[in-house]
């Protein structure tokens, strides 16, 4: 959700865990499309010129085998445990072990990303490099028109209608009450959302200043492979940084607790909803694992 060019790359190959698949019949059909969204995207960013688009095209294809034969029935196994916990009465200690399992595997497909990072980091040139700078700036003006620009009222809402979106994905409609409920929860967690455009602008910064220091100094293969690799240890702890961890484990911390407000007043029929839900994913997982 964070628009930046390795960010997006590495969720977009994990989609698989992509809670925000609009029902269990479109999981399989966008994973099977996702090489060619991925590639779409970062078109839209890099604007391919010749031999480049045959090489990303080939290389987002292999990512995606690797991906599909060694991490789907991993994911499904982590759904399984979810749906376990949920069949109970989880707790802040046991979300907070999912969301680091998930993290888990996002680094986990980011280092077997590295090669193909690599390749794409070398070919890109001075003009490209530009064209992601102006895309960055297109997608952070949106970003403070959508969270930033308005009354405190108006970006409380909006972040509310977003996560409610997710919500009624896992247990379906909310009566009015139960909404309001979630409303005061929602509105509780801080509205940090200059901060987070800070984050995303740092990020987009170091993913720039990277690919500025291949480019300029034409560097070979094994340097630029380090230099990905820096960069993606430095994106991953950020958030273990001694200026930085305050702020997100607060943020985690509230998302969870918002969380569990909506398990604490869900209805045993929303809780079976949400049972069904990780169902069917697990199903559509093993099914594309299988090749299907």
């Amino acid at each position: 959700m964070r628009d930046t060019l390795a960010r997006r790359t590495l969720a977009l190959l994990a989609i698989a865990m992509m809670v925000l698949a609009a029902g269990c019949s479109t999981i399989r059909f966008s994973y099977n499309q996702g090489d060619t969204l991925l590639y779409w995207w970062l078109n839209s960013y890099v604007d391919f010129e010749g031999q480049q688009a045959d090489v990303a095209k080939r290389d987002i294809k292999g990512l995606f085998q690797w991906h599909r034969q060694t991490q789907l029935r991993d994911y499904a196994a982590l759904l399984g445990t979810f749906q376990t916990k949920l069949a109970g009465n989880p707790t802040h200690a046991d979300l907070l072990g999912a969301y680091r399992e998930v993290r888990v595997r996002g680094e986990r497909v980011a280092q077997r990303a590295v090669p193909e990072l690599t390749t794409l980091a070398m070919s890109i040139t001075p003009e490209q490099i530009g064209k992601i700078e102006a895309k960055f700036k297109d997608k952070n003006d949106e970003y403070r028109r959508k969270f930033i620009a308005g009354s405190n009222d108006k970006r409380q809402r909006a972040r509310f209608k977003k996560s409610m979106e997710q919500m009624e994905l896992w247990f379906g409609s909310f009566s009015s009450e139960q909404e309001a409920t979630l409303r005061r929860a929602s509105d509780l967690r801080p509205l940090d959302n200059n901060l987070w455009l800070e984050e995303r602008q740092y990020r987009q910064r170091r993913i720039v200043a990277m690919l500025r220091e291949v480019q300029q100094k034409k560097l070979n293969r094994e340097q630029t492979t380090a230099q990905v690799q820096a960069m993606m240890r430095e994106l991953f702890t950020r958030m273990e940084s001694p200026e930085r961890k305050a702020f997100y484990d607060a943020s985690i911390d509230h998302n969870i607790k918002y969380i569990l407000t909506a398990i604490r007043i869900a209805t045993p029929q929303q809780k079976a909803h949400a049972q069904q839900r990780m169902q069917g994913w697990m199903n559509e997982f093993e099914a594309l694992a299988a090749g299907k």
